[in-house]
């Protein structure tokens, strides 16, 4: 009786966690909606509404929903934490089912704990390029679908 009382409480929580991970990655998503379509920028918003107005939504504007975006992604991450944590008995069987040889276990381990690493550390490293705005132009968007421009700038040295 107590071990189903206890699987009960554990499954509980499991989907409490699902549950609360599944509303805060949808809230993340909306808002990133919202920061893109809605509360437009600066050049967006003079094509839409004639002039260069301010936008809000609930009395926020897209960078003080930004800060909001920001933080329920801290929130993600935590509860992506204790999930895994919750769940790292069934994450390292899966593992060693899916790869048979240790070497590659290991390098495989070490490579994927790299990469997020260098995800989440790189931005804190860069540089931005700084262009002066040239007077009544306003600010000089560069469209991602500008494919050669980009693939220029990846295959050039700088």
């Amino acid at each position: 009786m107590k071990k189903s009382v206890k699987a009960m409480r554990k499954s509980t929580w499991n989907f409490i966690l699902n549950a609360t991970m599944t509303l805060c990655m949808s809230a993340i998503i909306g808002i990133g909606f919202l920061i893109k379509y809605t509360l437009l920028s600066g050049q967006d918003r003079k094509e839409v509404y004639g002039q260069n107005v301010e936008l809000y939504f609930l009395n926020m504007d897209r960078h003080q929903w930004g800060t909001i975006h920001l933080y329920l992604s801290f929130v993600l991450i935590g509860l992506l934490i204790i999930h895994v944590f919750l769940h790292w008995k069934v994450v390292t069987a899966v593992y060693q089912k899916i790869i048979k040889v240790q070497f590659t276990k290991r390098i495989v381990a070490i490579s994927f704990a790299i990469l997020c690493a260098i995800l989440v550390i790189v931005p804190f490293f860069i540089n931005p390029k700084v262009e002066v705005i040239k007077k009544g132009n306003g600010r000089q968007v560069t469209l991602v679908t500008d494919f050669d421009n980009t693939l220029n700038y990846f295959c050039t040295v700088n």
